[in-house]
């Protein structure tokens, strides 16, 4: 039979597991104002840094800009090409690569959902 102190500590295990199982969001980006198709601006949902995005059909990515306000930019002297994939470091640690985040298309406003959760 488990003594108290035992059930107390499993206690504050599960619920520890399940607060960080709860804490996670998937990662959202939205496409700033000033967009057109030779300037990006991303608006994360959730603190990143070192964003750099990917043309459809690049070898490399390019790095963005950050702003004071967390917003990212990239402008282009010719249109991108689009969709974009997106590539940063989480302030959690190590880098993600999110293909194809920025449709063909995206519009100033507009709000892209990714399956990635941090």
């Amino acid at each position: 039979m488990a003594s108290s102190s035992s059930t107390i500590l499993l206690a504050a295990v599960a619920m520890a597991a399940l607060f960080a199982v709860g804490s996670c969001a998937a990662l959202t980006f939205k496409a700033g104002p000033g967009c057109s198709d030779k300037k990006l601006v991303l608006i994360p949902s959730i603190a990143i840094s070192e964003v750099e995005v990917k043309e459809k059909g690049a070898d490399d990515f390019t790095e963005l800009k950050e702003s004071p306000a967390g917003t990212w930019t990239l402008d282009s002297k010719t249109p991108l090409k689009t969709p974009l994939s997106v590539r940063f470091a989480a302030k959690s640690g190590g880098y993600r690569v999110v293909d194809d985040a920025i449709p063909a298309g995206f519009k100033s406003g507009a709000s892209y959902k990714t399956s990635l959760q941090l």
